[in-house]
């Protein structure tokens, strides 16, 4: 007989599931995300995961955690410490109770709460039995055996019953929160189609979990979170790297080029991969190379050969693609590079994430190589950022950096789709026809020859009658782009192709700010993923009753032209950046403006609370100097 539990309204919750890396715990999450999505709410996501493909089962270094920030209002991060930890063995636990704030929501599988997994990460004794988990609430429960319990029909193995207990605790926490289960259920029909037993399972677990929260008087409340107001339109559930490839598909379609990407996979840009070469539906080549260097001279080819060429990578590839990218530079051919950037350096912290690439992007290659960068500020925003990448790529002739992250890559939000006949066109304006004369007064067909108003070179896809060109490394001279050793001619051809680059700022906007108040004294300059924690600390400093601007860069390669201005009109300019300041370095150069580098490199998204509280600091500090 079921009980009826009070049911009370939130505004936001934030979830994280995490237990060992065998546990399902990203599928967890990704089917509580799904299910929020499609109830209206606004969703952000972290998943978190560690680097080892198996770490030993029951250590630290081997948990797994997926993290998700739910709200009947429009959120931006996916919250800096959960409300609810759902933890299936103590090393999860552990791992996680450092974050849950005093008075949160603790679920935990007590099935491997033995003196043997407990003294693996250090325990001398049970938790939940010592009374060191007074100051929350917990709800002990033996999520394995109720699973295992809820499967035995099936005839399955110890094993294999056991795996089902995520499942367990979705249903359980699909009751808690009052989420749909309908989209759940197909996913599993469909997920194990081939399996019918293991299917069966997996939908028996579910339920299972779901009922015993409706009848367990363990839970006297029950949580309900309106939808969240939205603009009309269809939605759906995208990742960052899911929205990059979108994008990239989408900008060669508006340039009517074919997509090619050569790439090697890398954690974490290995999805982009993965997702195109699923679309050969849509005129997609993909080449999955030996090596990162095959990877982007193979898309340099495909660029020279009138295609789009694209490589994908994260930041050990970057550093060996350096001199290719200084090839594309040479030859001015259009191409885009992803950087998904991770923790290093080195190998680093590979499923990490990090900004530290900015000065490789910025400044990573052999001689004067000028290349655009641009960073996408959201997982939506990798699929307008994306296209842009396509579209300076194509109009200038030039290589173009998107930098990602991995942060940006793996969480999830909702996504609007997009009017695809109000994306502009992008013209390729290919070279069709002798441009020059020769010396003898012959008609010829010079390659450099550059646009006046963007200097970029004319383009020929190789066998167009008429049009045969030198290509290569080696300096071009102006105009016939043969081989030339000249010293005034590499001065010219140097600074002709910086001055290409530098133009392109007359095709970007200018750079918003958002002030409110109009009266803000402390200006927070963001790039890249710390839009959200930016943004979600400046709702929180505005609240408290204080001032404080905004503004976010999209554009780090040419900057906006109003940058400096902007820069200049505020006492103090603070640049949050998961790096050691590497873009407050270069405004501060650049600008000759004092910058403020508030610098995190812990492998996690900025935090939103140290950051409100530090604004707030300086801030309040400002005002007493008056």
């Amino acid at each position: 007989m079921s009980h009826v539990a009070e049911q009370l309204p939130l505004d936001r919750v934030v979830i994280r599931f995490a237990g060992d890396s065998g546990d399902g715990m990203q599928l967890t999450g990704d089917r509580f995300t799904a299910e929020t999505a499609s109830f209206g709410n606004d969703i952000a996501t972290l998943p978190n995961f560690p680097a080892e493909i198996r770490a030993p089962q029951g250590t630290l270094p081997g948990v797994s955690s997926f993290q998700l920030h739910f709200a009947n209002f429009d959120i931006v991060t996916p919250g800096d410490v959960p409300d609810v930890l759902v933890a299936m063995n103590p090393a999860a636990l552990k791992a996680n109770l450092r974050d849950l704030p005093r008075g949160g929501v603790i679920i935990v599988d007590t099935a491997d709460f033995t003196k043997r997994n407990l003294a693996k990460i250090g325990w001398a004794h049970n938790p939940l039995e010592d009374g060191s988990l007074s100051n929350y609430s917990v709800h002990a429960l033996d999520l394995t055996g109720l699973a295992t319990g809820a499967v035995s029909e099936f005839d399955l193995t110890r094993k294999d019953a056991s795996r089902t207990k995520n499942m367990f605790a979705l249903g359980l926490l699909s009751w808690l929160y009052s989420r749909p289960t309908e989209g759940t259920l197909s996913f599993l029909s469909e997920k194990f189609a081939k399996k019918p037993t293991i299917r069966d399972a997996n939908i028996a677990a579910f339920k299972a979990g779901y009922a015993y929260g409706e009848t367990t008087e363990a839970f006297e409340v029950r949580y309900h979170v309106a939808p969240a107001p939205m603009k009309k339109g269809r939605y759906r559930q995208i990742s960052g790297n899911l929205a990059t490839a979108y994008g990239l598909i989408t900008g060669a379609q508006k340039a009517g080029l074919q997509l090619f990407l050569g790439s090697y996979p890398i954690t974490p840009a290995s999805d982009i991969l993965h997702e195109l070469s699923r679309r050969k539906d849509l005129g997609v080549m993909t080449f999955q190379a030996e090596d990162e260097i095959a990877g982007v001279g193979s898309a340099i080819g495909a660029s020279f050969a009138g295609a789009l060429g694209v490589t994908t990578t994260s930041g050990p590839g970057m550093a060996l693609k350096g001199e290719a990218i200084g090839l594309a530079v040479m030859t001015e051919l259009p191409l885009v590079i992803v950087n998904v950037q991770r923790s290093g350096p080195s190998t680093g912290m590979p499923t990490k994430t990090e900004q530290a690439d900015l000065m490789q992007a910025l400044y990573g290659r052999n001689g004067e190589a000028p290349v655009p960068v641009l960073a996408a500020k959201s997982a939506a925003d990798c699929f307008d950022t994306a296209i842009e990448a396509c579209r300076i790529a194509v109009t200038y002739r030039t290589p173009v950096i998107m930098l990602s992250d991995g942060y940006l890559a793996n969480g999830a939000e909702p996504w609007r789709l997009p009017d695809l006949s109000a994306i502009p066109a992008i013209e390729p304006s290919f070279a069709t026809a002798v441009n020059a004369t020769d010396d003898a007064g012959k008609d010829a067909f010079h390659p450099y020859e550059r646009d006046p108003e963007t200097l970029a070179r004319a383009w020929a896809v190789p066998g167009t009658p008429g049009l045969e060109h030198r290509i290569g490394g080696i300096e071009k001279a102006a105009r016939t782009g043969n081989v030339s050793y000249d010293p005034d001619n590499h001065e010219y051809m140097t600074r002709t192709r910086q001055a290409k680059i530098d133009g392109i700022v007359r095709d970007i906007p200018d750079i918003a700010v958002e002030d409110p108040s109009g009266s803000a004294r402390v200006l927070v300059l963001g790039w890249g993923s710390t839009f959200g924690p930016i943004t979600a600390a400046a709702r929180r400093v505005r609240l408290s009753g204080r001032a404080v601007a905004t503004a976010h860069l999209r554009h780090l390669n040419p900057m906006p032209a109003n940058l400096g201005e902007v820069l200049r009109a505020y006492d103090k300019v603070v640049v949050p950046e998961m790096n050691l300041g590497q873009l407050a370095t270069i405004l501060q150069a650049r600008y000759l403006v004092e910058i403020s580098s508030y610098s995190r490199v812990r492998g996690l998204p900025i935090s939103l609370s140290e950051l409100e509280v530090d604004l707030i600091a300086e801030i309040d500090a400002l005002q007493e100097e008056n």
